[in-house]
């Protein structure tokens, strides 16, 4: 792969290590739940549980930003590796794992927490190092970083239920064991230079240096894009998993609609982003992947079954593939070089709030349409939804990247 050769070491240091801190965490996080439930921890706090490990990763972003900023990648990625290190070493003990007292709550909220903490403080690190990687363009370095996220997405939850047999405590062990040696070679051996302080310019520095005039009226636009996708995004584990199940009579029907995802996101997002839309603004990137958004959720007003799930799949799958990157990219290019981890981590915290509202609004669309019913209110809605972000795309300035 030319970009491949053209990072530095570091730069695929990093890479390799999204890539193995996703594959472990979705070897244990799919498995969560069901472990909890095995253990004998009520339903009530294992909703409770899961839900805290995903407010800590996405919630404490914004913060994760601003300490990133302030204090460099090097003691923010020591922090990361640590906390989520001990936090799977709570998580174990608050299972009961290799002793016979059972399930404890104290260690399991402190783990959870801290995993969910450090694990946001080691993905805002590593983005921000990867934006910023000399010679390579941010877009280019975001559908690489997806791309391997997306293989853990993928293998690890495969690679989770080949090891779930032998305990749970193995899947831990992993995790624990992998961050470990991560945060050695990363730490002890930093990737480059962590102190905040002046950047040497680089390819797209002019974009950057311009990208300082943004004001409120630019950033409103692109923060409601931000909460919007990720509410029209969060559908897909509120909406669909049961409308997969009523339409196909099939359990199985969503995992199949994940693992197609997964796939298609590892295969083609590089390529769609790297030599397809290379010239294209990140605006109209964003204007085409909510079209895409509003046409995967059309499909189901005339089609039910297996066949709109498949269909459903490819323009859901290209709106994930241009939106996600796309909004980080136009964060990176309208904040200060000394502000990248703010500007990404308010990505990530939008994502947040996007996240719950979409809950709750796919909860609500459940209730109203889909009770007693065949759903098909449901999406009107999410089409309306989609088209509007896609209008408000246009309100977004006008900005070329650079290519080589």
């Amino acid at each position: 792969m030319t970009t491949w050769r053209r990072i530095s070491p570091a730069g695929r240091v990093l890479l390799t290590t999204v890539l193995l801190t996703g594959l472990t965490t979705f070897m244990f996080l799919p498995l969560l739940a069901l472990e909890f439930t095995a253990q004998g921890v009520p339903a009530t706090q294992t909703g409770f549980l899961v839900g805290l490990l995903a407010f800590c990763g996405q919630g404490f972003s914004l913060v994760s930003g601003l300490i990133v900023d302030r204090f460099g990648t090097r003691a923010v990625l020591t922090t990361g590796f640590a906390l989520r290190i001990g936090g799977y070493l709570l998580l174990g003990a608050g299972l009961g794992v290799g002793g016979p007292d059972g399930t404890r709550l104290v260690p399991l909220v402190a783990g959870i927490a801290a995993i969910g903490v450090g694990g946001s403080l080691l993905g805002l690190s590593v983005k921000t190092l990867l934006v910023t990687e000399d010679g390579v363009e941010p877009r280019e370095m975001l559908a690489l970083r997806s791309t391997f996220v997306n293989i853990g997405v993928v293998a690890g939850p495969a690679l989770g239920a080949l090891v779930y047999p032998l305990g749970f405590g193995w899947i831990l062990g992993a995790c624990v064991l992998s961050h470990l040696l991560l945060g050695v070679r990363l730490t002890v051996r930093p990737v480059r230079r962590t102190a905040p302080g002046p950047r040497a310019p680089g390819k797209g520095a002019a974009e950057r240096a311009a990208g300082d005039g943004w004001g409120p009226r630019q950033w409103l636009p692109l923060c409601l894009l931000g909460v919007a996708y990720w509410a029209i995004y969060s559908q897909l584990n509120v909406v669909m998993p049961i409308t997969a199940e009523r339409t196909t009579g099939s359990t199985v029907a969503i995992s199949v609609v994940f693992v197609v995802n997964g796939a298609l996101v590892v295969l083609c997002q590089y390529t769609l982003l790297r030599h397809v839309f290379r010239r294209a603004q990140a605006r109209t990137l964003l204007l085409v992947g909510f079209l895409a958004f509003a046409l995967a959720y059309a499909v189901f007003i005339p089609f039910t079954g297996w066949f709109s799930l498949f269909v459903f799949v490819l323009p859901v799958t290209f709106a994930e593939m241009l939106i996600s990157p796309s909004l980080d990219e136009q964060a990176v290019r309208a904040s200060s070089p000394l502000r990248t981890g703010l500007a990404l981590g308010t990505m990530s915290a939008l994502g947040a709030v996007g996240s719950l509202l979409g809950s709750s609004m796919g909860g609500y669309l459940l209730q109203t349409f889909g009770d007693g019913g065949d759903g098909s209110g449901i999406w009107p809605v999410l089409v309306a939804l989609s088209l509007c972000a896609a209008l408000t795309s246009f309100l977004l300035p006008k900005a070329r990247a650079q290519h080589g």
